[in-house]
């Protein structure tokens, strides 16, 4: 950790998402849970992003399937309370009556406890469902300088990609002066476009304490979403100063590659940020010793090639894998703990923990959640998709399914 320590900043993280997009890898947790990249969670980005930003007061706010995302963070993100630093998980308190969290504002505001017990300056809301590395000091520092009331981290985004967020107009110093939540109007995203790009929340802001305190109370009264994006800040442009960060111009130490921020919210948009860890000049550098990612870090051997003929061409092979004789794995990521048994074919395919791949199978274009068992001789290819939980072409096999010659999973539950 090179940056030094925020100990007037307190940060919500916002971990509540059902993630409904990513199923069925979210059937049985929440999407900042989801692994990611042969040894994260998706969580592990935001929070590393924290720590390494020198901000240890951190509270997880959760909600839904919340489990494995508890589970991970009591294992693996122990702070040193003695000192006063935490990540400290919250679930739904219902403070204020028997609801859940209303939205993205109302989880702040059934909060607001933790904000007064700990009395920062500046309340940072950071949303824990995207692959980023940011130094979020440099935006705390930005917002200091614009003697801002409430600052967005924005990012230019494609046109065809606008409707998936709030996207907004800023005038030459950087103030926002309008703001479009999620536009489906194509004449609205064209009204706002820039060079061919529209400048997209990240769903990250900085506010100063007493005005999100302010703004949280008289929004509770209203009759809406209490909702950051569709609520809070349109509503906070014309009464307060209002300012977008542009998290594009900025990096982090240690690395000379272009910001880099992706909403992996669809199964496609997941796939394509794991595969990008495969390039031979990734555009995220999880390899950077100053800005180092944190997960879990569990006691296991290193990979084993057992025999002779494994063709691995492009790939992450993760710790604690058994990959036996006349296996060929091209262009793929396997996550620690899986037995790839001998004359097995993968391609272009996201293996997560624990899988066991029998003999003779082939598995292309294909995500497999945590301990799948694939028998003998089984094909998860094009030619077979119609048997499958397909998403623009990638087969995914739900968590501990175990695929025999009669398996058909073409549906959903009806209970999910």
């Amino acid at each position: 950790m090179r940056n030094s320590l925020l100990t007037n900043v307190l940060a919500m993280v916002l971990a509540g998402g059902e993630g409904t997009r990513l199923y069925p890898l979210t059937k049985e947790r929440c999407k900042p849970a989801v692994p990611f990249g042969s040894r994260y969670r998706i969580i592990d980005f935001v929070l590393s992003n924290l720590i390494n930003s020198g901000i240890l007061k951190i509270n997880v706010l959760t909600q839904y399937k919340a489990h494995s995302l508890i589970k991970h963070i009591q294992t693996n993100w122990a702070l040193n309370y003695k000192f006063g630093f935490y990540v400290n998980i919250v679930p739904p308190q219902m403070r204020i009556g028997k609801i859940w969290f209303r939205g993205t504002a109302d989880a702040i505001y059934q909060n607001l406890n933790l904000i007064f017990d700990e009395q920062p300056d500046y309340v940072i809301i950071l949303s824990s469902d995207h692959i980023y590395t940011m130094d979020i000091k440099h935006m705390i520092d930005y917002h200091i300088e614009k003697k801002a009331d409430i600052t967005v981290a924005t990012f230019p985004i494609d046109l065809s990609e606008a409707s998936r967020f709030g996207i907004m107009k800023v005038d030459k110093d950087n103030r926002i002066i309008s703001f479009a939540e999620k536009p489906s109007d194509t004449e609205i995203i064209y009204e706002y476009a820039v060079n061919g790009k529209v400048l997209a929340s990240m769903g990250n802001y900085v506010f100063n304490r007493d005005i999100l305190i302010k703004i949280l109370e008289q929004d509770a009264l209203k009759d809406t979403s209490h909702d950051f994006g569709k609520n809070i800040i349109p509503e906070s442009i014309e009464k307060h100063r209002v300012f977008s960060y542009s998290f594009d111009k900025t990096n982090i130490i240690g690395s000379d590659k272009p910001p880099y921020w992706r909403d992996v919210g669809t199964i496609k948009s997941f796939f394509d940020a794991n595969m990008e860890l495969l390039l031979a000049n990734p555009p995220i550098d999880l390899y950077n010793p100053y800005w180092p990612i944190y997960s879990a870090y569990t006691a296991l051997p290193a990979a084993k090639i057992i025999g002779e003929n494994v063709n691995i061409q492009n790939s992450i092979i993760a710790e604690g894998c058994l990959i036996e004789n006349n296996t060929v794995i091209k262009n793929s990521i396997i996550f620690p703990k899986c037995h790839i048994k001998n004359n097995t074919y993968i391609e272009n395919s996201i293996i997560m923990d624990g899988c066991i791949i029998n003999p003779h199978s082939v598995i292309i274009q294909s995500i497999l959640d945590k301990g799948v068992i694939v028998d003998e001789g089984i094909e998860l290819t094009e030619e077979n998709q119609d048997k499958f939980i397909v998403s623009e072409g990638i087969i995914v096999i739900p968590k501990g399914q175990h695929i025999t010659k009669d398996t058909i999973l073409r549906e959903k539950a009806l209970y999910f």
